[in-house]
């Protein structure tokens, strides 16, 4: 089985998602500023 495509689920709590998001920042924005979108468009849905 193929596990690059697989999704999985994480539970972490903001202060941990902020550390992966200012880690992230700090790579090239062309490499990552889908993972931040798909970061920011999950934690929105849940925060609600």
């Amino acid at each position: 089985m193929d596990n690059k495509n697989k999704n999985i689920q994480l539970q972490l709590n903001f202060e941990e998602i902020n550390i992966i998001l200012k880690a992230l920042g700090n790579l090239p924005f062309n490499e990552v500023y889908d993972l931040i979108g798909k970061i920011h468009e999950q934690a929105n849905t849940q925060s609600k």
